[in-house]
């Protein structure tokens, strides 16, 4: 555009030779076809940017008639007009966007969708779903309800995940990673209500305590009981926890939470071989695992690189919280948390 107006206003003033203006013309040429490159990603982008490459197309070819004296002065003006008309709707729908983090003013879907390589299911040693689409989510929960092992994503790292209306797929889940016997498995749920539902002995300041660091990446150890088989853990009563203990997640995850309250109470623990780095991308849950599961729910990167802070809460009454693995949340912020509760307990 610098280089058209430029010429457009300053050319004549300089008194430029034809050969020079048939330099400007071989510019113009050039600039149209990388600009017909540009016309191409955009088409992959929104089509606000694809209107913008299209008309800037045509802007160019307004520069090389310019540069032959062949420019319609009607045309020259209708052009600039409606390119005026999309640079300003796209830096203002940009700009709104960016600051409200929501789509208020439209930019249109891509006029050319790529084709995501996890979505080739011949290729891949799993079945896979995306975590954007109800009917993906049902698939993971059917899979679930089945008896299968499915890879699923949380507000940390990427879990394996089994339904505790089945026990022996629990048992799976130490053989997939090759998890040691006598690590436990705890259970996620989807909100603290269910637990209250259920009815559980815990003391207020344990509630209070809860009610605090749920739903979050807080994992908090709590004493078992039969409240467990009220809560929906019945037939993995004695495959989940310790003989006197269950550890319990709430993720912050809306997709998680949907999974958990479709299939009732998940068997959960992190998604890699045993001794290995967390999986942080639904690739790393296939490549390392996907030979071995049943089916995994995509969403992308995960929100942490590590997994939840687990806190053993069965001496809470004493005053007394144990940090047990220190994970996405810092050890220092669980005691802080536990020492306003309570001082408001008092």
């Amino acid at each position: 555009m610098a280089t058209w107006t430029w010429f457009r206003f300053s050319g004549n003033l300089l008194q430029l030779s034809a050969e020079a203006a048939y330099g400007f013309t071989a510019g113009a040429i050039a600039l149209l076809v990388i600009n017909a490159f540009l016309m191409l990603i955009a088409a992959y982008r929104n089509l606000v940017l694809l209107f913008l490459t299209s008309v800037m197309e045509v802007v160019l070819v307004c520069f090389l008639l310019s540069t032959l004296q062949r420019l319609p002065y009607e045309f020259e003006i209708a052009t600039l007009a409606l390119f005026s008309i999309i640079c300003i709707y796209g830096a203002l729908a940009s700009l709104v966007n960016c600051i409200f983090s929501h789509r208020l003013l439209p930019m249109g879907p891509p006029l050319i969708k790529e084709k995501v390589r996890w979505e080739s299911v011949p290729e891949l040693p799993c079945p896979v779903a995306n975590s954007r689409l109800t009917s993906s989510l049902m698939k993971i929960a059917g899979l679930l309800e089945e008896g299968g092992v499915c890879g699923v994503p949380t507000d940390t790292v990427y879990a394996l995940a089994a339904s505790c209306k089945n026990p022996r797929a629990i048992e799976n889940i130490y053989n997939i990673k090759d998890r040691p016997a006598e690590k436990p498995i705890c259970i996620c749920i989807s909100n603290v209500e269910q637990l209250v539902e259920a009815k559980p002995p815990f003391s207020p300041l344990l509630w209070e305590f809860m009610r605090n660091v749920y739903p979050g990446g807080i994992s908090c150890i709590v004493s078992k009981g039969d409240w467990l088989f009220k809560l929906g853990v019945g037939p993995a009563y004695d495959r989940v926890g310790t003989k006197d203990s269950i550890m319990i997640r709430v993720p912050d995850h809306t997709v998680t939470g949907h999974l958990c309250d479709i299939t009732g109470p998940l068997a959960i623990t992190s998604a890699n071989p045993s001794g290995e780095p967390d999986s942080t991308h639904h690739t790393m849950v296939i490549n390392r695992l996907g030979h071995k599961l049943q089916g995994v729910l995509c969403d992308g990167d995960s929100n942490e690189v590590v997994a939840s802070t687990v806190v053993n809460c069965l001496k809470i009454d004493e005053g007394t919280i144990t940090i047990v693995r220190e994970g996405c949340v810092p050890a220092v912020k669980v005691h802080q948390i536990f020492e306003r509760v309570k001082s408001t307990m008092v």
